[in-house]
């Protein structure tokens, strides 16, 4: 993906979200927020119809009290399957603390309620069209069908917005099933969201990409009206909906970080596109390689010893602003099955559009990077993570 590529990618959306900040004609006095219930918050509703627009689809909910991606995501699990429902992943397993909301027993995950779940294989980097046709022919009970276009903590490839187009295709014409996408990672890298090629509702997180880096905290769900208002009931209840929630002193951010999100997820892209040629140059495997289109801020590089991953990681984390004198070190992060180290020195903690860097402590020691809320400091992180990785040789 060249750099020309990234900044006209950045230039049409930074239009695009513009054109919806005038037309919602968004002033000085929705930034200040609501206290107490939350009843016709100009701002939260603005907001949203801001996100609806760009993000081409009939509504949205956007708030701070999404404490997560993983958050959102199961609110749209719990807000449309019902008992004998079938949840069908076609991008294979969900990753690991999203997983457990699926098929864990107890806790009140989806398998308590009597929900159902199938899962099909990405073979090579593509989805297995053949296998999901059949599967939606034979089984009249999936009602959700799920793909995580990131990769996750996976060595397949980010699914292209065609990818996606081809599988919305082939369930909408094959059932009436809805098309779920888990769009973590992905807003604003192509020219589109996947919404654009046929899915019918997405959702994410605002200390990732939309967030643009200023966002404190929250998730946003958008889609089709009717689901969202089922998203909407099961967020807050039957009756409210949308129409409470107060926005306190987060409406502000999440404005500004939406407006800065095309620019902020260009500046990580880059990051990522030179990371991609430093670490390839030095010989290690990367992916996506330098010239690879991308559907995703991640990238990811293959260390093959425990040795050099926490090298890097330290490095990541000596050239961040934050917490820059920090030693990252393996744990038992909750919801994963191995030991996972984080480096991750950020204004705001967790924030996966900021310079960060995490793995799971299992071979082949495999480091995914993703963020940076500027070219030149995530160029500079780079860089020290190289020197650190090769003092280990």
């Amino acid at each position: 993906m060249s750099l020309n590529n990234i900044d006209a990618i950045e230039q049409l959306n930074t239009e695009k979200v513009l054109l919806a900040f005038r037309e919602c004609k968004v002033s000085e006095t929705m930034l200040h927020g609501t206290t107490g219930y939350g009843y016709d918050d100009r701002g939260r509703e603005t907001l949203e119809r801001i996100y609806s627009m760009v993000f081409e689809t009939e509504d949205a909910l956007v708030r701070h009290t999404f404490v997560n991606g993983t958050h959102a995501i199961s609110t749209v699990f719990y807000a449309l399957l019902r008992p004998g429902d079938t949840l069908y992943s076609v991008s294979g397993a969900p990753y690991d603390t999203l997983l457990q909301t699926v098929t864990q027993n107890g806790g009140g995950s989806l398998a308590d309620f009597g929900i159902h779940y199938k899962q099909t294989e990405i073979q090579n980097d593509e989805p297995n069209y053949d296998e999901i046709k059949k599967t939606l022919k034979s089984d009249k009970t999936i009602k959700l069908v799920f793909i995580q276009r990131s990769r996750g903590y996976t060595q397949r490839k980010a699914l292209s917005l065609t990818q996606i187009k081809n599988i919305c295709d082939i369930v909408h014409e094959n059932s009436d099933a809805c098309v779920f996408i888990d769009n973590c990672y992905g807003e604003f890298v192509c020219e589109h969201e996947p919404t654009f090629a046929g899915a019918d509702i997405i959702a994410g997180s605002l200390i990732k990409n939309p967030g643009g880096g200023l966002a404190r905290t929250g998730g946003y769900i958008a889609g089709k009206k009717e689901l969202i208002t089922l998203c909407a009931n099961r967020h807050t209840s039957v009756g409210i909906g949308k129409e409470c929630g107060a926005t306190l002193g987060e409406i502000s951010q999440m404005f500004q970080g939406f407006f800065m999100a095309p620019h902020t997820v260009a500046q990580a892209l880059k990051t990522a596109v030179y990371a991609a040629e430093v670490f390839e140059n030095a010989g290690f495997e990367v992916s996506p390689r330098v010239d690879e289109k991308r559907s995703d801020i991640i990238q990811s590089v293959v260390f093959n010893s425990k040795e050099k991953l926490l090298a890097f990681m330290r490095g990541i984390q000596k050239y961040s602003p934050v917490d820059s004198y920090v030693t990252p070190e393996p744990w038992a992060m909750p919801g994963y099955s191995h030991d996972v180290v984080m480096a991750a020195g950020t204004f705001i903690s967790g924030a996966s559009i900021e310079l960060s860097a995490d793995a799971p402590i299992k071979e082949p020691y495999r480091a995914y990077f993703q963020g940076g809320l500027t070219f030149s400091s995530g160029k500079a992180a780079i860089d020290g993570a190289l020197d650190e990785v090769i003092k280990t040789l």
